[in-house]
């Protein structure tokens, strides 16, 4: 039975919009960089951080093998909303294992569940946008979806991170908490995560709107599932340009795949191992406020200037504008400045360019990539790409890090950027943009309206505004 119901004021893009997206953000966040801090704090050794923080985070590279399964079951809003409260559960069971002998396993064990739902959540969530809303509008939203979803990035390490250790100092009452400290400041940091996600999981089981029909569940089966799997991977492998959009989707973030898990450690290094020295709290300081200032003011704007513009016309200003401000990670490492202000000032930049280029490759993938039969199923598809991209570069970049210096290794992202520049110069597009779109639809009911006037009546079966005409 479908569920349509007509729009209702709750269902307002910006209702629903930028919290799904900071849901979506917050426990890919907290799993992929907050967790290697915490684990760091309660003195598990780097090999063993570094190889499960990798390895639990598999689910948001394959989430493409379940999300057909999504299509049959149930509706696009019941898994946003179900997923928001099982993950909120699981952070806070982990909470509370905190403090049984030998929680490490154990943590990663509930982790590996938090990151199946956070991936699961996002096929949904991605899907609910595409769905619920006309090309304008994702081009009209897309900065909010980029800023709230990156939002999550900057509250949980430059947030969440910073309040860890000032509890841990509280509870220790110096500047040398111990590992008891910090285990009772994590379990209220995850004990906080947790009902954070219960709450957006409330809220948006009235705010996020479902007008899609429910699939009857007696019509699904799991030959249905794996049937409609390897059509949705044969239809994406088929699609026009689809071997350069994929080189394109790894190419565009593979400084950020570089940069990524370098970037805290080079800030928190000793100068004389060429960092900048900076504590726990300094960093979330810069991330928190400056940098998540420039990030949100740059999503923003990028989302106006596409809709503006049109993505075929902005994308290459949007891959230099993402990819260029790396260099300023180089200039901090060449010169090792000690005013706050510069170092400041070259994250604030930086952030500001990833917001601002990040939204680019997201709409390409959404309005290029994607569209078809299978649409949700083909985004989780590109996403899981690009997933997979940022997570092999980040598993490599401290090797190459460690052979080359801090220094070299922020020259030699810049220089692995350079494909992406040519890659987007030359990238063709297959499907029209909302603008042509629009600019189509107004042609055709110009052309109609003056043939109405020069024969008094129109064709029979010609519908103005060009709804039957569009392919």
């Amino acid at each position: 039975m479908s569920s349509s119901k007509p729009t209702k004021k709750s269902s307002h893009p910006l209702g629903w919009v930028p919290t799904v997206y900071f849901a979506m953000g917050l426990p890919f966040v907290v799993l992929n960089m907050v967790a290697a801090v915490m684990f760091k704090n309660l003195e598990i050794p780097n090999a063993s951080i570094a190889f499960w923080t990798s390895l639990i985070m598999w689910p948001w590279t394959i989430k493409f093998l379940w999300s057909p399964f999504l299509e049959i079951f149930k509706t696009k809003k019941f898994f946003v909303v179900s997923t928001q409260i099982i993950s909120g559960a699981l952070f806070g069971l982990a909470a509370l294992v905190l403090n049984i002998p030998d929680c490490f396993a154990v943590l990663i064990a509930i982790f590996a569940a938090v990151a199946f739902s956070g991936a699961t959540h996002d096929i949904a969530a991605d899907g609910v946008y595409m769905s619920e809303l006309s090309s304008k509008h994702q081009s009209q939203y897309i900065g909010w979806q980029g800023a709230f979803y990156n939002l999550a990035k900057l509250v949980a390490t430059g947030g969440l991170v910073g309040l860890a250790g000032i509890l841990a100092r509280h509870f220790s009452g110096s500047d040398t908490p111990t590992r008891s400290h910090y285990l009772d400041a994590w379990m209220i940091v995850l004990g906080a995560i947790g009902l954070l996600l219960l709450l957006l999981g409330t809220y948006h089981s009235w705010a996020v709107p479902s007008k899609a029909a429910s699939a009857t569940s007696n019509a699904a089966s799991m030959r249905q599932g794996i049937g409609k799997l390897r059509e949705v991977i044969a239809d994406f492998f088929t699609k026009r340009y689809i071997w350069y959009y994929i080189a394109f989707i790894i190419l565009y973030r593979l400084g950020e795949g570089f940069v990524m898990k370098i970037v805290p450690l080079f800030l928190m290094s000793d100068r004389a191992s060429g960092g900048l020295e900076l504590s726990n709290e300094e960093i979330g300081l810069y991330y928190g406020s400056f940098g998540s200032a420039a990030f949100l003011i740059g999503s923003l704007l990028a989302g106006y200037f596409i809709a503006h513009r049109g993505l075929k016309k902005s994308l290459f200003s949007l891959c230099c504008i993402f990819n260029i401000p790396f260099v300023a990670y180089a200039m901090l490492a060449w010169f090792q400045p000690e005013q706050i202000w510069i170092t400041a000032g070259a994250i604030a930049v930086e952030y500001f360019g990833y917001g601002f280029g990040f939204v680019g490759l997201t709409l390409f993938m959404m309005q290029q990539v994607a569209p078809g039969k299978h649409q949700m199923a083909h985004y989780a598809f590109a996403s899981g790409i690009m997933n997979f991209s940022v997570m092999l570069t980040g598993a490599v970049s401290g090797y190459i890090s460690d052979a080359l210096g801090y220094n070299w290794f922020f020259t030699a992202v810049m220089v692995a950027t350079v494909p992406a520049f040519i890659m987007t110069w030359f990238i063709p597009f297959s499907h029209k943009e909302c603008t042509e779109e629009k600019t189509d639809n107004q042609n055709t009911t110009n052309d109609h309206e003056q043939e109405t006037e020069n024969n008094d009546s129109a064709p029979a079966g010609y519908a103005v505004g060009g709804e039957t005409v569009r392919e």
